[in-house]
């Protein structure tokens, strides 16, 4: 199994960016071919000490480095990457790893 986690940082308008993720972006991105599982943070996202710099986190699990690869050259995958700039004014990380369980 591999992974996508999507890290957003906190937006100017918290609710603008939830109402426009749920809406628009979470429909685009379940288009994603080789989409296996996707889920996203519920409530606040926070450190052991408190508070982060982060408003939602985004899992997306695919068959492989791969198929992310691939699904993100894909037409939806670019349309879903492209939308990242109408409503993530705050930033997003991005980060792509094969996963093993222990």
């Amino acid at each position: 199994m591999a992974k996508l986690i999507a890290l957003y940082k906190t937006p100017k308008d918290k609710d603008a960016f939830d109402r426009y993720y749920h809406a628009t972006h979470i429909p685009l991105a379940k288009k994603i071919p080789g989409l296996r599982k996707y889920d996203i943070s519920k409530g606040g996202v926070n450190t052991p000490a408190g508070p982060s710099d982060f408003h939602l986190v985004a899992t997306l699990q695919f068959d492989s480095v791969a198929a992310i690869q691939s699904a993100l050259g894909s037409p939806e995958g670019q349309a879903t990457a492209g939308d990242l700039a109408n409503f993530a004014d705050g930033g997003v990380d991005l980060l792509v790893f094969d996963t093993v369980e222990v």
